[in-house]
């Protein structure tokens, strides 16, 4: 029995066998597209020729709707400034004998301007702002400009500090009043 010989067609196709794989992977890959194409045809073929003529989505208030803004910012230039944000620090109690709220020079339109645009950087020091009822920084200060000076810089900004403390609706008379305000607590 060992001379019989059977043949045998896998060890004969051995040498072509790769080639016959990827012959059939690329076959059925071109098959897959086709497939998909033809898929894609048909949903275009179904959805694009319905009539859309009575769709209450395709109406002109419908498609007004979807293609508004989200929101709309109106800026009013004669309006009044806003009020200052809630979230705002709250101002720090001025020291041990600083200045009465009502002073000679700051008054009450002083002190209500203080509280409502300066004690947010000058209550904390923030971006070395000098503190309310700190002496020594504003008596340097008033030595070094003079109050005509300290006027300025606050009107027109200073560093950090922008143009009236970035309430550009005070009058300058309030500027003034919040500058002697601080410079009475610093006395």
């Amino acid at each position: 029995m060992s001379g019989t010989q059977h043949n045998d067609p896998i060890d004969g196709n051995i040498e072509t066998h790769p080639v016959k794989l990827a012959i059939g992977i690329a076959i059925g890959a071109i098959a897959l597209v086709i497939g998909i194409i033809l898929t894609a045809q048909l949903a275009v073929g179904f959805y694009g020729s319905r009539s859309m003529k009575d769709d209450p989505g395709m109406s002109d208030a419908a498609v007004k709707k979807r293609l508004a803004p989200a929101a709309k910012l109106a800026i009013d230039p004669s309006a009044p400034a806003p009020a200052p944000a809630a979230a705002q620090p709250t101002p720090a109690a001025a020291p041990a004998g600083a200045a009465p709220a009502k002073t000679a020079s700051g008054g009450d339109a002083g002190k209500a301007t203080y509280d409502a645009t300066c004690a947010v950087c000058h209550a904390q020091g923030v971006a070395n702002a000098p503190k309310a009822g700190d002496k020594a920084a504003w008596s340097a200060r008033l030595k070094a400009a003079g109050k005509e000076g300290l006027y300025a810089s606050a009107m027109k900004g200073k560093g950090a500090m922008p143009a009236k403390g970035g309430n550009a609706s005070l009058s300058d008379d309030a500027v003034k009043a919040a500058v002697d305000y601080l410079l009475a607590t610093a006395k």
